[in-house]
């Protein structure tokens, strides 16, 4: 199964941790990531200009942590920033929902999308380095 049609069907929780440039690291809930090219070695997530969004200006490194609901399956998403884009009209188009925790906090202000080359892909338990 591709990654974008399991992401697509399974409920269950995301976080997206980052580090600033001095290593402090900081974790916080998101959505599914949008898959971005059939490859699927290219993601996207709506943010807004938060923590995690100004981490992100100085280390461009992250992890996406999804974890199913009431299972200990999911995967890691170990991410590189590419690219992003302010106030995007595509935002409104990648939306699953406007009331999702992703866009709950700070709608007002301006909203990012971000890119990110996807690294590496690990299962929530267990593989090797």
């Amino acid at each position: 199964m591709k990654l974008s049609e399991y992401f697509a069907s399974k409920k269950g929780t995301g976080v997206l941790s980052t580090a600033d440039a001095t290593g402090m690291v900081d974790a916080a809930l998101y959505g599914r990531p949008h898959f971005i090219n059939e490859e699927e070695d290219q993601v996207a997530f709506i943010m807004a200009d938060k923590t995690s969004h100004a981490n992100l200006q100085t280390n461009p490194s992250a992890v996406y942590l999804f974890k199913e609901n009431d299972s200990y399956e999911g995967w890691r998403l170990y991410l590189t920033r590419t690219s992003e884009e302010k106030n995007s009209p595509l935002i409104d188009e990648l939306r699953r929902s406007k009331h999702s925790s992703e866009y709950s906090a700070g709608d007002a202000g301006s909203k990012f999308l971000v890119y990110f080359k996807v690294d590496k892909v690990r299962p929530l338990i267990g593989d090797s380095i």
